[in-house]
């Protein structure tokens, strides 16, 4: 009798750990609520309604642990319509939460609500959310940070305290009539007024002293900066002066830890840094400084967003104490923005490995830059002709978003017939000099075209830049999944000699990369995430012109391998 009840004890027992284990593994469910609806916010001495979640900007945080489930009902209070796109997430069989509106789903319309409901399998770092209609994402953007599993450590020392910084962009006029008119006359977009630190564009612009960011920090510490570049159109150079930063994490995958005085991100791009502060109270304080990179011939923001980092001290005054400011690369250092892409290395460890695909399956080869598109009849457009509009485009497709159902839905429901085509092509299909003497006619095709890939198929793919109306690095982001980037250079992709050189063994992982001005980037990625997946230049007057496709991943043989079902409040078109 004694024998058996201890059995059975130890038999409950044992079922008790692997319950905790498992429950453990599995994550809790963390419940958010995002209300979209209007606030007067002042920047730059001028009083504007901007959209925004919860009446804050930037929005809320969202935090989790990797193995959790997140359900955000979004409500929506404004007369725009609305999406939420939760950057970088996988969104494993779970494409009807991944928010680019016509893409996985049908926009939350007035008065209507949507719960994304997804898992965080297997992703820890720093990403972000923002809205994905239109340029909504100009004030509706808030960070999203995924805790490692409880006991698991950082590999890299533990920081005192962790702080996002959100890189952005102000404009006094409504962003979406700054679209319009874009696309009306057929031009480049108006710049944005200002950049900004967690919504502050700081004491180097017109009457924003008091609209500073301010980094307090105190001495002998170490702070995990989580870096998030949410700006609509430009990539930026970042710097702390007289501090060191040491690169850790890029796009919630860890990296090979490199020490560096200024970093680059393009848009949609997260990078978390070490900022180890000074051991002992420094008699100063310390301007942090953004401003753009770029290489084209369109107008841009080119200016200065500084924050301070202040030390903290019981018995000192911060008053009066000197300002330190940086130096940053000329807005043209192409060289340096390769130099420091080419630092980046997955961690490739037993713990968090390199799973790069060593046998590829299908190779692509997408060129990705500028074109035109002819004027409407009767029209004077203000492109590079008065009888062209600015465009862009993937392998020479500027792609048409359906405007009446979702590609996702339209999939599913084996309706996608009228909605989309699979012909997208899998190269140029006029090849020329890519990087050299642009061709005469650059007249881009419009048109809604995808392709398809079988359940775990590898994929290699090029991405080539173009010097068709200038020539400038577009951050390509891929929805859906993470991939490898394996080699890159400048010039025209050679099919014969750069592959030699791929790096097999330790290529970073990310969910954005910026193809180079001038050049061409490599990657690859395993098909394994079934569903539509948007993958489009996140500089977004390059999106609003074309410059995207789709991917459609089949469902595999598996019941663990096939898209679930649409919930029950999918928004309706």
């Amino acid at each position: 009798m004694v024998t058996w009840v201890l059995h059975y004890l130890l038999v409950a027992f044992l079922i008790a750990i692997s319950y905790d284990i498992d429950a453990a593994s599995a994550g809790i469910t963390r419940h958010y609520q995002f209300d979209i609806q209007l606030k007067n916010i002042t920047r730059l001495c001028k009083t504007k309604t901007i959209v925004t979640v919860n009446g804050k900007f930037p929005g809320p945080k969202v935090t989790a642990r990797e193995g959790d489930n997140l359900q955000i009902k979004v409500v929506n209070h404004v007369s725009n319509n609305i999406s939420i796109h939760w950057h970088g997430i996988r969104q494993l069989r779970s494409g009807w939460a991944d928010g680019p509106s016509y893409v996985t789903q049908c926009p939350i319309r007035t008065g209507q609500s949507y719960v994304y409901n997804f898992t965080v399998t297997g992703q820890r770092g720093t990403l972000w959310w923002h809205a994905h209609i239109q340029w909504m994402r100009a004030t509706v953007y808030g960070p999203l940070i995924i805790l490692p599993k409880l006991h698991q450590p950082y590999p890299f020392p533990k920081p005192y305290k962790q702080v996002p910084i959100m890189f952005g962009e102000w404009f006094n006029a409504d962003p979406q009539a700054v679209l319009q008119q874009a696309l009306q006359t057929g031009a480049g977009p108006n710049a944005s007024d200002a950049h900004t630190f967690n919504g502050l564009p700081g004491p180097l612009y017109n009457c924003s002293t008091k609209d500073t960011y301010k980094l307090m920090v105190k001495p002998g510490k170490t702070y995990l900066l989580r870096l998030i570049n949410a700006a609509l159109n430009d990539e930026l150079f970042f710097t702390i002066a007289n501090h060191t930063l040491t690169v850790v994490e890029a796009d919630a995958c860890y990296v090979k830890p490199f020490q560096t005085k200024i970093v680059l991100l393009g848009p949609g791009q997260t990078t978390n840094v070490l900022l180890k502060t000074k051991p002992i109270y420094p008699n100063a304080t310390f301007y942090m400084l953004a401003r753009p990179y770029f290489t084209g011939q369109g107008t841009i923001d080119n200016t200065t967003v500084a924050g301070i980092l202040q030390y903290q001290h019981h018995s000192k005054s911060s008053k009066n104490l000197s300002i330190i400011k940086p130096s940053l690369p000329p807005i043209n250092s192409t060289s340096y923005a390769a130099n420091f892409t080419k630092m980046f290395r997955s961690l490739a460890s037993s713990t968090f490995p390199a799973n790069v695909p060593k046998i590829v399956d299908k190779k692509y080869f997408f060129t990705v830059g500028l074109g035109t598109n002819p004027c409407p009849k009767n029209q004077t457009c203000q492109g590079p002709t008065n009888t062209t509009k600015f465009a862009a485009s993937i392998n020479n497709v500027s792609f048409i978003l359906p405007n009446k159902t979702s590609l996702l839905q339209s999939y599913f429901v084996g309706k996608s017939n009228n909605v989309f085509m699979t012909d997208f092509p899998t190269a140029p299909i006029f090849p020329f000099n890519y990087t050299g003497t642009p061709p005469n006619n650059t007249m881009v095709s419009r048109g809604t075209k995808v392709v398809v890939l079988k359940y775990n198929t590898t994929v290699e793919l090029v991405l080539q830049g173009t010097s068709i109306l200038g020539i400038e690095a577009h951050p390509i982001h891929l929805h859906g999944f993470n991939f490898y980037v394996v080699g890159q250079g400048f010039g025209n992709f050679n099919p014969a000699r750069d592959p030699k050189q791929y790096n097999l063994v330790d290529p970073v992982e990310r969910n954005t990369i910026s193809v180079p001005s001038g050049g061409w980037v490599a990657i690859r990625f395993l098909a394994d995430n079934p569903g539509v997946w948007l993958m489009h230049c996140h500089i977004e007057i390059h999106l609003s012109w074309g410059l995207t496709m789709a991917w459609v991943v089949l469902d595999g043989d598996l019941p663990n391998q096939k898209l679930l079902p649409p919930p029950s409040d999918f928004p309706k078109c």
